[in-house]
């Protein structure tokens, strides 16, 4: 099938039917809307990133006004990044509020792999959990565990706040059960080690891989050495063995080379990033030279 590289914003499938092509083809929020897929409609969230490819924009400025700009503009996915930003989970409410009606999904990316992260950033109206170091196979079972209602995992009721973003007609246990997306970060040269075992464990929809902290891990201090370029390709081999959308973060500029490489779930840089990139243009035009804040 042709693939169509999806994006995601950070402010950020599964082997089970109805996920992701229930959302993108159903009701979102109060509204319908389609997208562009090949011949062959996926059954689940995994066929979907793995065909068309999705991309999110990372939000860590912490204003609905930004989160929605970015969820207007054309990304896939909105990752709102509350592990290393000071967005609140108040403030996250908000920003996923303003994102109905518009085309990008909201996820949140949570500080820690915890049952109790996951539920409160579900229950105000995520619909995808991006969990961190996501080292071993019991922590992978854990988070896959944290986005399911009984009998499934356990994910404790209170659904109130959700249901705002997502009123599902069928109730919004079975729509969540069903479109709740898991995506893990393998970051840590054990998680590299041990990741077959990890993609075994059913419901995982995304292998996110972090570059800098993968490299660190390995001691090169986030310097991509043939070494890491080796785990990171183990890594997206073995999802695409299992059925998991391999993904990653993306600089500014051409993604078309890491599709080349086998990805399909790409973070695109930050917020702030963008907000730089359009200042700097602007200012060089001008003939003006900005610091280089790296």
């Amino acid at each position: 099938y042709p693939v169509k590289p999806v994006s995601c914003i950070s402010t950020a499938m599964s082997r089970r039917p109805n996920r992701m092509a229930s959302l993108l083809h159903g009701v979102r929020g109060w509204h319908t809307w389609t997208v562009h897929v090949p011949t062959r409609t996926p059954r689940t969230c995994c066929e979907l990133i793995v065909q068309i490819s999705g991309v999110c924009v990372v939000n860590v400025t912490a204003s609905p006004e930004v989160a929605a700009q970015c969820a207007a503009m054309g990304f896939d996915f909105l990752w709102i990044e509350m592990e290393h930003s000071p967005i609140t989970l108040e403030t996250a409410r908000n920003m996923i509020l303003a994102t109905r009606g518009l085309k990008a999904l909201p996820f949140i990316r949570v500080p820690v792999n915890e049952l109790w992260t996951a539920k409160r950033a579900l229950d105000i109206g995520a619909i995808g959990v991006v969990f961190p170091f996501t080292t071993t196979p019991e922590l992978a079972k854990k988070a896959v565990d944290s986005m399911k209602y009984p009998p499934l995992g356990k994910r404790g009721s209170g659904p109130g706040l959700a249901t705002f973003r997502w009123p599902a007609p069928e109730g919004y246990a079975d729509f969540a059960d069903k479109n709740a997306l898991v995506i893990i970060i393998i970051e840590e040269k054990r998680a590299v080690e041990k990741i077959d075992e990890i993609l075994s464990v059913p419901g995982i929809d995304v292998a996110f891989i972090g570059p800098n902290d993968l490299s660190h891990s390995y001691g090169y201090r986030g310097k991509m050495t043939p070494e890491v370029e080796a785990a990171m390709e183990k890594v997206v081999a073995t999802a695409k063995k299992h059925g998991v959308a391999p993904g990653r973060m993306v600089p500014l500029g051409d993604i078309q080379q890491y599709v080349k490489q086998g990805y399909t779930f790409f973070q695109a840089p930050a917020d702030l990033a963008f907000m730089a990139a359009g200042a700097r243009a602007m200012l060089e035009s001008a003939g003006k030279k900005p610091p280089d804040l790296k």
